[in-house]
């Protein structure tokens, strides 16, 4: 088990967390949970509460995780060449080790290094943005993918990334997808960075966004497309009549990944690194209000525009990829591949 005290790690693991003062009141208020991935560190984290209010911090770890997906009991998590797929194995009131959500890995489809990022369950149908081959795609039992659509700029399918597709937002069903740039030349996107992004509206195959930098994780929620303009490291949504980004807040990094839950927002946080994020008008905005990025969580006030709590991340973790909320979890954990736990747990299903 590797259950963290609160506030920090081990000093010889080299990651410290820390935590806003009412973080874990409003992790308690609304008896939720949370999990993040960080493909830099190769780690899935769930982030709750030990029985007495401490924060509670539970680790695994898979190869460049992450695209993550948590519905009810099911967890679908993307990895470096598969989509491994969870389930809970507890029922309601039942814990394990002081624990009241146990992710076990029950699935797993080998894909080959597609570099998925966004995921989604769409009636029972796991869909994936395919970002090397530029669609989205679902899992073949013969076959590394089976494609299911691509913009109508991108002529072929090739294993090259010309528009880093990398988002997707459901609305009765699979809607809305976020790419960096409108192009079809190989990597042609990292050209594009500061405002060739674009929202496509699936359905009708049409463009109802741009101008946008670098947008990730598009969530359809109160009747609003919201999604993260990184590159100037704000949330917002489209104005519906106008399809023009309207922020919210400025977030102080890289942002990817976004869950909501009544008026709130939880959004992954990362420091910025190498050129993919130089040249952004978030470094400009960052040197002129004297702010350094870091990475971590950040808890959102919707109705406000305010930033209200964090979880900071320091050391060997410096970017995040996706978050999700668990509602009514408490603790949750999940087995992972690095021990012998994954052997010696055994549960049955009774009929």
């Amino acid at each position: 088990m590797q259950d963290l005290s609160t506030l920090k790690r081990p000093s010889n693991s080299g990651l410290t967390i820390t935590n806003s003062a009412n973080f874990t009141q409003w992790l308690s208020d609304r008896y939720l949970s949370l999990a993040f991935t960080t493909y830099q560190a190769g780690k899935i984290f769930f982030i709750g509460l030990q029985p007495n209010g401490n924060l509670s911090v539970f680790e695994r770890t898979f190869d460049r995780c992450m695209g993550l997906w948590i519905d009810n009991s099911s967890l679908y998590l993307s990895c470096l060449y598969q989509i491994w797929g969870f389930t809970n194995a507890l029922e309601a009131g039942e814990t394990y080790n002081g624990y009241d959500c146990l992710y076990i890995p029950q699935s797993s489809y080998v894909t080959g290094d597609l570099d998925i990022h966004d995921l989604v369950v769409d009636r029972d149908k796991l869909v994936f943005a395919n970002t090397l081959f530029n669609c989205l795609a679902t899992v073949s039992t013969t076959h590394s993918f089976t494609p299911l659509w691509q913009p109508s700029f991108i002529s072929q399918l090739v294993a090259e990334d010309r528009c880093h597709l990398n988002g997707i937002a459901l609305r009765d069903g699979v809607r809305y997808v976020t790419t960096v740039g409108q192009t079809d030349e190989a990597m042609g996107w990292r050209d594009r960075r500061e405002d060739g992004g674009c929202v496509i509206d699936v359905v009708n195959d049409r463009i109802i966004a741009t101008g946008l930098s670098m947008p990730h994780s598009p969530r359809w929620y109160r009747d609003r497309l919201w999604l993260l303009n990184s590159g100037t490291g704000e949330l917002g949504y489209l104005d519906a009549a106008t399809g023009e980004f309207e922020p919210v807040v400025f977030c102080p990094g890289y942002l990817r990944g976004l869950a909501l839950i009544d008026r709130y927002a939880v959004v992954g946080i990362s420091q910025l690194r190498n050129k993919t994020f130089s040249g952004l008008l978030l470094e400009e905005k960052l040197r002129q209000t004297g702010t350094e990025s870091f990475c971590g969580l950040l808890v959102i006030d919707l109705d406000k525009g305010k930033i209200i709590h964090w979880l900071k991340l320091e050391g060997v973790v410096s970017e995040l990829y996706d978050v999700a909320i668990l509602p009514n979890v408490r603790r949750p954990m999940a087995l992972g591949f690095k021990s012998d736990e994954i052997r010696r747990l055994i549960t049955i299903h009774r009929l």
